[in-house]
């Protein structure tokens, strides 16, 4: 039986993943926490821009990881399911050459 490499595709997918959310333009100082000397609640609309949490790149790169593992599950299931019928196939032909004796 033909092995497969899934186990490097996956590696490759997920660096191309984490390419994405890198050039997305999701920034890591926008994770920080705010300083701990502010006291009480404070509306996003007086924040400075930079202390903001950009949403967008963020979700945009959620739906990307979840859109990946969707296509690559298809992708998986769909060679397992081809390597099945290839199966089927020479225990079928196996089977009528052995009956025909």
């Amino acid at each position: 039986m033909k092995k497969t490499v899934w186990g490097v595709k996956a590696l490759i997918m997920a660096g191309i993943v984490a390419l994405a959310l890198v050039a997305g333009g999701a920034r890591v100082d926008a994770w920080q926490q705010p300083p701990a000397s502010q006291e009480g609640f404070v509306p996003v609309e007086n924040l400075p821009q930079r202390e903001q949490l950009p949403a967008a790149p963020l979700v945009m790169g959620a739906y990307a990881v979840a859109w990946v593992a969707v296509f690559g599950y298809i992708w998986s299931l769909w060679q397992r399911l081809g390597r099945v019928e290839r199966d089927i196939a020479e225990v079928s032909r196996r089977v009528e050459a052995g009956g025909r004796r």
